[in-house]
């Protein structure tokens, strides 16, 4: 099913339940822990939703687990972070872990040819394991739909699938064009069995579950999730919430099997972020953007999305299967990791709250120092009356700062008095300059600050705008 959804929130109110956290290695502040409930419990009232489960790895650690909403309908049971969730297509990693680790054990390459394990396949000579992990092969996706399929509802075998999608013509030739495909992860499932006598999810409980301290990792490619964990939901357009129907065994077999907590999946974050269980190279090889033949990145290492967000380096992939939507994100750079697992499927909620949450995170991770707070908050109060110490600007902010602005600083500023609050709201790097963004909120007005900073201290722009 999908990578990656942007659905429009749904309306509807949804009840609220907290769990009690597990134990953590550290907590994340009160305010970020406020500012979480505040984007999960919007999101689910917003979207009709019925339940999210989150973890949110900070510095490396294990640092806020919540749930919220309901695990399940009928009978109504309050979401816990107990409760398993199937990941759908965020499992792909672990798949590709696998064949990472048969790597490293010297019983496969990257390079070799689909045909050394099923020869019969299209153009299986010209199509190598790495095209198969990194979605460049060529073969066609058996499911981009966001439902099940009649067909799905009955029991199939991973050789139907590759005989049904993987001996049909290429969509395109491989390494040329980038395109999702389940049928590439059902191939890599099956040359895991084929090398290891194993189906995909007996050898990642050995080689990957147990070595982490995952114990309770579930093959929800065999079975539907038992009554103690969540239950998947779909609906009908804006209609009401219905219990989504259980695809049939073998249809996320090596692609989209397993069900874990949240507290599972930071357990692999962590691994990733301080690069253990597979060996450095190999974690550098599953995070880099695998390039097309014309040049062009792909945006996908093997199986995860390779990408930026709000200037951090980001490991990511959704997930869905019926039933269940989940987002995962690691910034391995900055030791953070969120998740974010929900039970509805066809919705973009997941993606919503971790990214709303990742922000908040990284925010908190970029202080503004209390010096420069208070220069600009004394900057702002000066230009309220029309003044400056033009030695805190360079000659360009110098420049701007003429007559003119000085006068509409003064006429537009002065009656708003003192800021109720003056926060700062971001850093980052920019063009050899230091970026800093600040909050000035009144009564009946907020204003966003921008200032550069340049490296002798100076200051390049101090901006004054409105913001909602």
């Amino acid at each position: 099913m999908i990578r990656h959804r942007a659905f429009p929130l749904l309306a509807g109110l949804v009840a609220l339940a907290l769990t009690a956290p597990a134990a953590l290695a550290a907590d994340l502040p009160t305010n970020l822990q406020t500012d979480i409930n505040q984007i999960a419990t919007k999101a689910l009232a917003q979207s009709g939703v019925p339940s999210v489960s989150i973890a949110v790895v900070d510095h490396g650690q294990l640092a806020y687990i919540h749930a919220y909403g309901h695990g399940r309908l009928d009978p109504k049971t309050s979401a816990n972070t107990a409760m398993r969730y199937s990941i759908g297509s965020v499992s792909k990693q672990f798949t590709a872990a696998a064949l990472l680790l048969l790597q490293q054990q010297g019983k496969l390459k990257l390079s070799d040819p689909v045909s050394d394990y099923f020869p019969g396949l299209t153009d299986a000579g010209k199509i190598t394991l790495r095209q198969i992990l990194s979605h460049t092969s060529g073969y066609q996706d058996y499911w981009p739909q966001d439902y099940v399929m009649p067909e799905m509802l009955t029991n199939t075998t991973p050789q139907f699938i590759m005989d049904k999608w993987a001996k049909k013509p290429l969509d395109f030739a491989p390494g040329t064009k980038w395109q999702y495909s389940n049928t590439n992860y059902t191939i890599a499932g099956a040359i895991i069995e084929k090398l290891t006598g194993q189906t995909p999810f007996q050898y990642l409980r050995q080689h990957v579950f147990l070595p982490l301290g995952i114990t309770d990792a579930f093959d929800n490619n065999l079975h539907a999730l038992p009554p103690d964990d969540a239950r998947g939901y779909h609906r009908y357009a804006l209609g009401p919430l219905h219990p989504a129907p259980k695809e049939g065994v073998n249809w996320l077999y090596g692609m989209a099997e397993l069900s874990l907590t949240p507290t599972d999946l930071a357990s692999w974050d962590m691994a990733m972020i301080h690069q253990t269980l597979l060996k450095p190279a190999s974690w550098q090889t599953m995070e880099t953007d695998v390039m097309l033949k014309n040049g062009l990145a792909s945006g996908y290492g093997l199986g995860v999305f390779v990408g930026r967000f709000q200037g951090h380096r980001m490991i990511s992939h959704d997930g869905e299967v019926s039933g269940f939507t989940d987002t995962n994100l690691v910034f391995p750079d900055d030791g953070v990791a969120v998740i974010a697992m929900t039970n509805q499927d066809a919705i973009g909620t997941s993606g919503v709250i971790a990214r709303r949450i990742a922000a908040a995170v990284l925010k908190a991770n970029e202080p503004v120092s209390a010096t420069a707070l208070e220069q600009a908050k004394n900057i702002f109060a000066g230009l309220q009356h029309g003044k400056i110490d033009r030695k805190l600007f360079s000659p360009d902010a110098n420049a701007y700062f003429d007559k003119t602005a000085l006068h509409d600083y003064r006429k537009s500023l002065k009656h708003l008095g003192k800021p109720d609050a003056f926060t700062a709201v971001a850093q980052r790097l920019r063009g050899g300059m230091t970026m800093r963004a600040y909050r000035a909120r009144f009564d009946k007005q907020t204003l966003s600050i921008t200032t550069y900073t340049l490296p002798d201290g100076k200051l390049e722009q101090y901006i004054v705008a409105p913001t909602d």
